[in-house]
């Protein structure tokens, strides 16, 4: 596992639970408005943390802690992430992992085998603007499409969510998520913030007015969506 970040407590990360989150680096989209840029295009040996170093952490915040967020870049192309997320169980934490949805087989694979106790779906666009907002024009959104439908069929707890750029997102495209995730059970719309870590400088969000009425557009067809880091 290349780990190149290690937040040692969040009580956001993670709805319901006292976490860590592991930073892993290494991402197969390169959006615009990534605000881990450093993991994405800047990635440095000499960064990487040893597993052997996340595990005696692990274990020595045993009865205090109650769960491991991983994120990235993209967890799911980490060749033995599989190893590591059962050591991390067996150790008896609850795993949420934050995925952009591209590996389906893997997040399959891991879901059935209850390695994942909750998954984090970044849906990037309407699925007719995904290649622009993933910064891969022509990409093929297949296995996007069957990882989205997966997690609609209730087979682990999980959540949707949409980080909203004025230069990417319109009005259309709000309605065009809604009818793709209809009946989600949990979706968060997210205010973009310039982390100063962008691929792409000079982006920007929308006010507070403008994303509630995202919002209403979305919950046509999911009444469960929330506005999430909106000011």
């Amino acid at each position: 596992m290349n780990i190149q970040g290690l937040q040692k407590l969040t009580l956001l990360d993670y709805p319901e639970k006292v976490a860590c989150t592991i930073f892993t680096a290494g991402c197969n989209f390169r959006c615009p408005f990534c605000h881990n840029a450093s993991l994405v295009t800047h990635i440095h040996e000499e960064n990487q943390i040893p597993e052997e170093e996340i595990f005696a952490f692990l274990r020595k915040r045993q009865g205090i802690l109650d769960g491991v967020c991983i994120t990235g870049g993209e967890p799911l192309l980490q060749r033995d992430i599989i190893d590591f997320v059962r050591k991390v169980k067996e150790i008896g934490y609850a795993v949420k992992l934050d995925t952009n949805g591209s590996s389906f087989e893997k997040l399959r694979q891991m879901t059935e085998q209850g390695l994942l106790d909750y998954i984090a779906m970044d849906i990037k666009n309407a699925p007719d603007k995904y290649g622009k907002t993933v910064g891969i024009e022509d990409y093929n959104i297949e296995n996007i499409l069957r990882t989205a439908d997966y997690l609609l069929s209730d087979k682990v707890s999980y959540e949707f969510r949409t980080t909203v750029v004025r230069e990417l997102h319109k009005r259309e495209d709000f309605a065009a998520i809604g009818r793709w995730i209809s009946g989600a059970r949990r979706y968060y719309l997210q205010g973009f913030k310039d982390s100063g870590d962008l691929i792409v400088p000079g982006l920007r969000g929308y006010t507070r007015e403008i994303m509630e009425q995202a919002l209403e557009i979305v919950r046509r067809n999911v009444p469960h969506a929330e506005l999430r880091g909106v000011e």
